[in-house]
């Protein structure tokens, strides 16, 4: 009986060996690194404290100057908004987002990077926030 477990045991090792031997590369965040060079934003979006959007309209992505629009409600609080950003697949956004940002200095614009899966792509994001008029 103890010969017919030998093999299957020998085989998992092997396996098991051949797995953690291989070199998967990943970043400082313990993120893997791909092939992909692709870096852009696919959508945006503004939560207030209550954790639901305060956006009037969808927001205006221009992938080529790097720049989002996005207007929210009058009265809401500039200084307690959680931005959520969608980015292309494997790409990674620097600064990290870790809770609420402040944007009441509406003549300084928030910048995030966008960084590509293969880390060598890098697009600078800059988010202008417009508010809405009182109605």
């Amino acid at each position: 009986m103890k010969k017919y477990l030998i093999i299957p045991v020998a085989i998992l090792l092997t396996a098991w060996a051949w797995v953690s031997c291989t070199d998967f590369p990943v970043d400082e965040d313990g993120l893997l690194i791909t092939d992909r060079a692709e870096c852009y934003v696919s959508n945006f979006d503004l939560l207030g404290t209550d954790f639901q959007t305060v956006r009037v309209s969808a927001p205006t992505i221009d992938t080529t100057a790097q720049t989002i629009n996005i207007k929210v409600f009058y009265g809401t609080d500039l200084k307690s908004l959680w931005p959520q950003f969608s980015l292309v697949t494997d790409a990674k956004l620097d600064p990290k987002i870790t809770g609420f940002v402040d944007f009441s200095d509406l003549s300084n614009p928030k910048k995030w990077t966008v960084i590509s899966g293969n880390r060598k792509v890098k697009k600078t994001y800059t988010v202008y926030v417009t508010v809405q008029e009182k109605p």
